[in-house]
């Protein structure tokens, strides 16, 4: 296929970005590794009925009530007042999640999510379901946008090498005229034979190390331990069939 029939494949290294680039005739991947996208994978792939994220504390609060559903979330990496559940995949077991709902709301991904809400579809990504999010997008044939969550706007570390990593393995069938997405790629294969290590540096590694989290964080950094499709529908996270 010649890159001109090819759809586009970009990366926006933050939500700050996102009015840049051409949402309404994109998928976007929603990316944020550590942890948000790694914990809903794992809590579909555990059996959770849904997860409905929300951008408040207050909203997941209420919903959660209404829907007799488990109430989690966090801000700046530690569990959010209000609520009992946080942001770490190992508290999403099989024997707890299953069959359940998890309302979420966190620092970074969820705003993202509401922001690409006009998007083409919405799904989210992180490395422990990196092949079916790479499958997928190979499958649609539609342009992509790799969308990092970052923190608080500032461009961050796991979420572009998790871009880098997704453009090294699908740019074959996509116009990549990007150059954030070169420096992510160019980024991940400088990372790809240590992630944690080249992962130390990064802010927040080391703000989650502080509350002991360096599991979650390996967790969240290995591939396809939690290999589902979340995909968006009617504002709800489900499990792609």
């Amino acid at each position: 296929m010649s890159e001109i029939n090819k759809p586009r494949l970009e990366v926006c290294l933050s939500p700050a970005l996102l009015h840049l680039f051409d949402v309404k005739n994109s998928i976007v991947v929603i990316i944020d590794v550590l942890r948000a996208t790694s914990t809903i994978c794992t809590a579909l792939h555990n059996g959770a009925a849904k997860v409905i994220p929300v951008a408040t504390v207050e909203e997941c609060v209420n919903i959660g009530r209404q829907l007799n559903a488990i109430t989690a979330g966090e801000r700046d990496g530690k569990i959010a007042d209000g609520l009992l559940h946080g942001n770490s995949p190992f508290e999403y077991p099989v024997e707890f999640i299953d069959g359940k709902v998890l309302v979420l709301t966190t620092t970074n991904g969820t705003k993202l999510l509401h922001m690409a809400k006009d998007a083409v579809q919405i799904i989210t990504g992180s490395f422990p379901n990196i092949s079916s999010v790479c499958e997928y997008l190979i499958s649609q044939g539609q342009n992509v946008i790799l969308g990092c969550a970052a923190w608080k706007d500032r461009v961050n570390m796991e979420d572009t090498l998790f871009a880098g990593a997704v453009v090294s393995r699908i740019k074959e069938h996509f116009d990549v005229n990007c150059d954030s997405a070169l420096a992510a790629e160019t980024l991940y294969h400088s990372a790809k034979s240590d992630l944690f290590g080249f992962m130390k540096q990064a802010s927040h590694f080391q703000r989650l190390a502080r509350y002991g989290l360096e599991e979650d964080i390996r967790f969240c950094l290995t591939p396809d331990g939690a290999n589902v499709l979340p995909i968006l529908q009617n504002g709800e996270l489900i499990k792609e069939k």
